[in-house]
């Protein structure tokens, strides 16, 4: 039998095998249920395989997995009740991560990588706007310029929106309205303090992909307490990421066990509001990406927050206590009823209302890849510190992590900025250079004269041709032998 890892025990115990842990899957809940300490239970679990784990810490409660748990006599006593022969406090290897580079290693990926899709999902585009972002996208591709930062992708715009008649020819209509719509959308992104996530050293996916010296997988930590006051970066971040691991890991097919294990904590922002194209991108990635060996676990309250689509290909699945106090709570409960198989020794229905905390319905798939009957089971109790971390002790191992060098320091090289910057300042010596020409006419050549020069020199001649005649009329008047004309 394939390694596995001991979720908990009801009926019989309920195990998760490694080979199938690829397959997907969803913890789900109300608030206070005890999803957080599953999603704890599973990381040190895989960790202890091998296989790296990418986690979300929402709430920052997951920052103790870093330090051995507390003595605690309950704990104890459930790992005993339960069978768990060798549980003991530990800890698990952990990077800590931050897209604002307070609280981890910064986390950085260009405009690049980002793309037009979904950065106009964060900076909330509509159709019309979308299409003129493509443009730039566009505009900077053909014209060599390197979209790396905030400031890259403001001076392409820039650009285009200079030069809209001829990118309007080309790829249709770019309106200053649109541009300005953008640019807009980029200063409150800015304004936000999140222009640190765009820009170099961008994330090395390898680097969510260690294990450390005695074979245990890190799990990677991001920091997201402060990253959920915007929402809608945070979903936007972590499906980038999962795009990226998709695009760059190769095919393994069926492997042993992951490569690595994806928690996409709040799982219901990555799909609201979310236009089809990207509902339609989420689903073709988590289909696909099981073949590359990473398995995406979604964690939300209510396993109905997932499309059907993707609801679909998640085969483990872990359901805490759903409360139903309204109609509505209780039509939802129903349906996340009907999500299990169930071999008809309790409700289904029922047991989903009466779990307490710690309790949980447990449907694992087996060694051929179908979905067990559901089993309510008690949660195995977690082995890491539960609760926060000081400052002190995140910075220490931040410090002594080997990653700390390679992401401190911002790279700033040159890119779309610095390259129509300096078309610009060209331009200007030119304009300026032809001006001092102009000044200085050329040997042999006359200066062109200013309209105002031109009407002072014509005044000039003319006065000058009227003094002139008279001057040679009296001369020539009082020359001898020169007779007057008679009148």
């Amino acid at each position: 039998m394939s390694p596995s890892i001991v979720v908990g025990k009801g009926a019989s115990t309920c195990q998760l095998l490694a080979r199938m842990a690829n397959r997907h899957g969803l913890v789900a809940g109300a608030t206070g249920t005890g999803k957080t300490i599953t999603l704890r239970v599973l990381a040190e679990g895989f960790s202890r395989l091998g296989v790296p784990v990418f986690l979300a810490d929402v709430k920052g409660d997951l920052a103790g997995l870093s330090l051995s748990g507390e003595p605690n006599e309950k704990f104890n006593q459930r790992a005993t009740e339960l069978g768990v022969a060798d549980y003991a406090p530990r800890a698990v290897p952990v990077e800590y991560w931050d897209l604002f580079g307070q609280q981890g290693h910064p986390v950085r990926a260009t405009v690049s990588e980002i793309g037009p899709l979904l950065l106009a999902r964060l900076l909330n585009l509509n159709e019309t706007q979308t299409g003129v972002l493509n443009v730039a996208f566009k505009a900077a591709d053909q014209g060599g310029l390197l979209l790396l930062d905030l400031k890259d992708l403001q001076a392409v715009l820039k650009h285009v929106g200079e030069n809209a008649r001829e990118y309007s020819t080309t790829y249709g209509n770019v309106s200053g309205a649109s541009i300005a719509a953008i640019q807009r959308a980029l200063l409150a992104l800015e304004e936000q303090g999140l222009a640190i996530f765009l820009g170099e050293p961008a994330l090395d996916i390898d680097d969510f992909l260690r294990v450390d010296s005695a074979g245990h997988g890190v799990v990677n930590i991001l920091a997201a307490d402060r990253l959920m006051t915007t929402p809608k970066l945070y979903a936007t971040f972590l499906l980038w990421l999962l795009a990226e691991l998709f695009e760059q890991l190769p095919e393994v097919g069926d492997p042993e066990q992951p490569k690595l294990v994806f928690f996409f904590d709040e799982a219901h922002l990555l799909f609201d509001e979310a236009p089809k194209v990207v509902l339609d991108k989420i689903e073709q990635v988590v289909r696909l990406i099981r073949s590359k060996g990473v398995g995406v676990y979604f964690v939300t309250q209510n396993p109905l927050d997932v499309p059907d689509d993707v609801l679909g290909q998640l085969g483990n699945r872990v359901q805490h206590a759903l409360r139903a106090f309204t109609p509505k709570d209780q039509k939802r409960l129903r349906a996340a009823a009907e999500t299990f198989r169930s071999d008809g020794t309790f409700d289904v229905e029922q047991a989903i209302s009466e779990l307490a905390v710690g309790e949980a319905l447990v449907s694992l798939l087996d060694e051929q890849g179908v979905p067990m009957p559901v089993d309510r089971a008690k949660i195995v109790p977690p082995a890491s510190r539960l609760g926060t971390i000081t400052p002190a002790e995140r910075r220490a191992r931040i410090d002594a992590s080997p990653l700390a060098a390679r992401y401190a320091r911002t790279i700033d090289r040159e890119s779309a900025y610095e390259l129509l910057k300096a078309r610009a300042d060209d331009e200007v010596r030119a304009t300026d250079a032809n001006d001092d020409d102009a000044s200085t006419p050329p040997k042999g050549r006359s200066r062109r004269q200013s309209p105002l020069e031109a009407m002072l020199t014509s005044t000039a001649r003319s006065l000058g041709t009227q003094i002139g005649r008279q001057i040679v009329r009296g001369i020539f008047g009082s020359m001898p032998g020169r007779k007057r004309r008679r009148r």
